[in-house]
């Protein structure tokens, strides 16, 4: 009976991806969003069949399994692209600390200004890098691995709904440059989406969501400091 609920969960699962990647490419509108759009249907259908998510757990988990391989997966379209990083790895290198440090500063400003506690304002300011990194940022400075995880997901969730979007809007085609911004906003999910776009989009922002994990653990002190000294 486990192994039936583990396969039903892991289809469910899936086929909730395929459906939603289809709705997407048809009409490309941001409600859509494969991440937003597909744990909706698995959720509602879980709520309908009355599956508690304790059931769920043991899919997820064999699901969460090949995070690893598809992250190291990503260094494949990035090797081919190598040629497009050394002709801008200067431009590479400051667009993605400046979004770093642009995204920290203003979510900590924000929650100064909102009156929030001190927790809070510590879990929000690793909000754009994956979760992994987020947890051990907010831990080590007093912030709540928890509600980290928790804004990760939002960010990443909202970013690669309405990210690509709001580039458009803004006028910026360029896909290296579009690249870089979904990765370095919406790390993991703006990294699927941009992929969605093209490979050298998807190159672009996979290595973007690697520096700003780094760019955002090694200005974390001076944020903290200046934020909330």
């Amino acid at each position: 009976m486990r192994g039936l609920m583990i396969l039903f969960t892991i289809l469910l699962t899936v086929g909730s991806y395929l459906l939603s990647k289809a709705l997407y490419l048809r009409y490309r509108h941001p409600l859509l969003n494969i991440v937003l759009l597909g744990a909706g249907l698995v959720i509602t259908t879980l709520l309908a069949l009355r599956i508690p998510y304790a059931a769920y757990v043991p899919g997820r988990q064999a699901m969460t399994w090949l995070l690893g391989p598809a992250t190291v997966g990503l260094a494949v379209p990035l090797y081919r692209q190598r040629s497009l990083l050394r002709r801008h790895a200067r431009e590479i290198a400051a667009g993605v600390g400046l979004g770093s440090l642009a995204s920290m500063l203003t979510a900590g400003l924000i929650a100064l200004a909102a009156g929030l506690p001190r927790e809070v304002v510590l879990s929000l300011l690793p909000k754009s890098v994956t979760i992994p990194f987020a947890v051990e940022i907010a831990g080590i400075h007093g912030g709540s691995p928890g509600l980290a995880s928790a804004i990760v997901v939002a960010t990443g969730t909202l970013g690669s709904a309405f990210g690509g979007t709001l580039l458009t809007w803004a006028g910026i085609k360029v896909p290296v440059a579009r690249g870089l911004a979904m990765g370095t906003g919406a790390h993991g999910q703006g990294t699927a989406m941009a992929f969605m776009e093209g490979e050298r989009q998807g190159s672009m922002a996979g290595l973007a969501m690697t520096l700003a994990g780094i760019t955002t653990a090694t200005l974390a002190p001076l944020m903290v400091r200046l934020l909330l000294r």
